[in-house]
């Protein structure tokens, strides 16, 4: 993806879409100080150059019932490339795994993974330490309770 040169108003379209995705148009170009026409142009430029990826509901996982969510560190037994493409390529296909970074420090990886409960979560890293993912060990953060889910504050991350 090219680097878009972007001005306050596209910041602020950006910052209010990570807020609220369901934001009507009209509403949007009132709070960015546009009017539609351009609001609309803006936010198609910013698709088109893929700053924004899409739009997504927030869900509030509690009340759909019980779950858990559980961050891992994960360290692989090797550190070739193709190591790194069997792990990245078996974590794609299971669902449980909302979020997945390459990170650097002690490990290779911080997955996010949500699932009914502990027992399901233990069967899921089981099945991945039998599976050819490679890895060595693991170590698991039960989430126990929401402190802070933001969106970035983009206008700190301009110029």
């Amino acid at each position: 993806m090219q680097s878009t040169r972007l001005d306050d108003r596209d910041i602020a379209i950006l910052a209010t879409l990570c807020r609220e995705g369901r934001i009507a148009k009209t509403d949007l170009a009132a709070r960015v100080n546009l009017s539609p026409t351009p609001c609309w142009e803006r936010m198609k430029r910013l698709e088109k150059a893929g700053l924004i990826r899409g739009y997504r509901a927030e869900i509030d996982l509690a009340g759909l019932g019980p779950h858990v969510q559980v961050f891992v560190t994960v360290e692989l037994e090797s550190h070739r490339a193709e190591s790194f493409q069997i792990f990245e390529r078996t974590i794609d296909r299971i669902e449980e795994v909302v979020g997945c970074w390459a990170i650097g420090g002690g490990y290779d990886y911080l997955m996010q993974v949500v699932t009914q409960d502990v027992a399901s979560f233990q069967t899921l890293m089981d099945g991945l330490l039998e599976s050819r993912a490679g890895v060595r060990r693991y170590f698991s953060y039960i989430v126990t309770k929401p402190v802070k889910e933001l969106p970035p504050a983009l206008a700190l991350l301009g110029d």
